[in-house]
């Protein structure tokens, strides 16, 4: 009877032991937010948090769809090394860029918003064509899928380098500052169309939570679990690669950076439950951003993109985790 009463208490502890884990992260990224909008605040209050709020809520958009989409990304391809990118995104963004873009006089004529959508409607068309093209029928392959996703991102970015030698010499400055993610020149007016995006991407995998619990869990297993395989893991690539475009058109390309937070979910909260690991992976992309730009800017006075930083320590990251697997 004692053994029976232990051991139903463990769901409970553990419930118990997560949410308070939860709770301490949310009570960071708090604190990461208030920092952000109130340290070194010496001109007027109404302007510098209208601005440095415009930039948190980047920060959080970014956070949500690249933490969230590396999560789901790992679970369906049961690796917790790879990052979206190796779909090519960013390498097509940066081809964007280099190309139909053609400098500032082609972002100007164009304008922010269609710019925008443009950049969306593209890397989403070609991932969905893509995976249409891969993952559909009898021959259907995930890891073929992936190895053309890597190398149509290797082709896009020679087109990219070949490109950038075409354009004229004033304007590869203003097209270089777009190779790197910029969380400080933001168009507000492309905020909400994203957040709106976002939030719809989001309420997606929340509430396929427990269909990525079973996904994990292998193909096999899942199909002997009544779950759809292909059409819903179609699906689930889908939203991911929406929401990755949404970040990428955003900002710009960041690619470790959904690896470090995604990795550093699994590990605060000790378990694979999506139900956990999503909101902690958002919340643990909001402190890294946020506080990231905190010391950057207000301690260490550096005026370095942060975003150079995040891609250096997710890169060794990766590293770390290629050598880790490679021992086990």
């Amino acid at each position: 009877m004692a053994q029976d009463l232990y051991v139903a208490a463990q769901p409970a502890r553990g419930w118990e032991r997560r949410s308070v884990r939860l709770a301490t992260l949310a009570v960071m990224a708090v604190l990461a937010v208030l920092a952000f909008m109130t340290l070194g605040v010496e001109a007027d209050w109404a302007f510098v948090l209208q601005h440095r709020g415009t930039k948190v809520v980047t920060m959080v958009i970014v956070a949500c769809a690249l933490g969230m989409s590396t999560v789901v990304f790992q679970t369906v391809t049961h690796n917790t090394i790879l990052t979206p990118a190796v779909m090519g995104l960013d390498a097509l963004y940066l081809f964007l860029q280099a190309v139909l873009v053609l400098g500032s006089v082609g972002v100007v004529g164009m304008g922010v918003l269609p710019k925008f959508a443009m950049e969306i409607a593209l890397m989403v068309t070609l991932s969905v064509a893509l995976m249409r093209w891969l993952f559909t029928g009898h021959t259907s392959s995930l890891h073929l899928m992936l190895l053309v996703g890597m190398v149509m991102g290797i082709l896009f970015r020679s087109m990219t380098s070949f490109a950038m030698r075409m354009i004229d010499p004033n304007e590869f400055a203003t097209l270089q500052d777009r190779m790197f993610a910029n969380f400080n020149t933001i168009h507000t007016q492309l905020l909400w169309p994203s957040l709106a995006l976002l939030v719809l991407g989001a309420l997606y995998f929340w509430r396929q939570r427990h269909v990525l619990d079973v996904l994990a869990l292998g193909r096999d297993a899942a199909v002997n679990l009544g779950i759809n395989y292909q059409p819903q893991v179609l699906r689930l690539l889908v939203v991911m690669c929406t929401m990755v475009a949404i970040s990428t058109a955003l900002v710009g390309p960041v690619t470790f950076f959904g690896l470090l937070v995604a990795n550093m979910a699994y590990q605060w909260m000790g378990t694979r439950r999506h139900q956990w690991v999503l909101p902690a992976v958002v919340l643990w992309g909001c402190v890294l951003l946020l506080a990231g730009q905190v010391v950057l800017e207000r301690v260490l006075g550096f005026n370095s993109a942060l975003s150079v930083v995040v891609e250096f320590v997710g890169g060794l990251v990766f590293i770390y985790l290629l050598m880790r697997k490679g021992k086990q």
